[in-house]
């Protein structure tokens, strides 16, 4: 029994030493071998549907197509009895907007380019950290959150793509991505009671990519919850 009991010891010292010991880079590929194991992003084509639950105002049904290989994006959102349609075709936008729909200080087409990064980045996440302009801290922590231990990974970005700094938390025994947080600037300075973090719960594979199937989003602040993205 002791003998047992020494080996589990040396077993579970060298899991701990072996995740300390990761970069930052390897944290990440270990978590997209974990989401997208056969790699399908790149070529990702696939149509969702993701209701966004707020607590101050009704559902939105947004049905959605990203086709990565032909650059294009569609976005169908209903709220009520507003339709709004927002596309973009190899670079080329397309909108059809109910004359009730609220107006916006963006144009239709800035609007459209914001749904595409917005659905693009956060539906391809881990994967989108590989793209140009991502910093990937080399350093791997540990923090606990919410209860739990994970591995985090900071991110910047270049000054062309944001000024945003976000930590991504990370299961330690299987790499999936659990949660994520972002400030606006360093958090410890201008960024301090700035944004939002986002607890990712349950799973769907989507075009053999596991993702999550709900996202709450809260304020960093004050813990207020904001909404919850479910896909459907």
């Amino acid at each position: 029994m002791k003998t047992i009991i020494t080996l589990l010891l040396i077993l579970l010292n060298s899991v701990n030493l072996s995740a300390q010991e990761l970069t930052g880079k390897q944290l990440l590929d270990k978590s997209i071998q974990y989401h997208d194991p056969t790699g399908a992003w790149n070529t990702f084509n696939a149509e969702f549907t993701v209701r966004m639950k707020t607590p101050t105002a009704s559902d939105r049904l947004s049905d959605i197509i990203i086709n990565i290989p032909e650059e294009y994006f569609s976005v169908t959102a209903v709220r009520d009895t507003i339709k709004t349609v927002y596309t973009i075709n190899k670079g080329v936008c397309n909108t059809n907007i109910a004359k009730d729909a609220p107006k916006q200080n963006r144009t239709p087409c800035e609007t459209a380019a914001l749904y595409k990064n917005y659905y693009t980045y956060l539906y391809g996440l881990p994967m989108k950290l590989k793209d140009e302009g991502t910093i990937i801290s080399e350093t791997v922590t540990k923090r606990t959150f919410k209860g739990k231990e994970y591995l985090v990974l900071q991110v910047n970005y270049t000054q062309k793509v944001g000024s945003d700094v976000w930590f991504f938390y990370f299961d330690p025994a299987t790499y999936a991505m659990e949660v994520y947080q972002f400030f606006k600037g360093d958090p410890e300075a201008e960024g301090a009671n700035t944004g939002e973090y986002i607890l990712l719960t349950e799973e769907v594979l989507i075009n053999k990519i596991k993702m999550p199937k709900n996202r709450a989003w809260y304020y960093n602040k004050d813990d207020g919850y904001l909404g919850t993205d479910i896909l459907e």
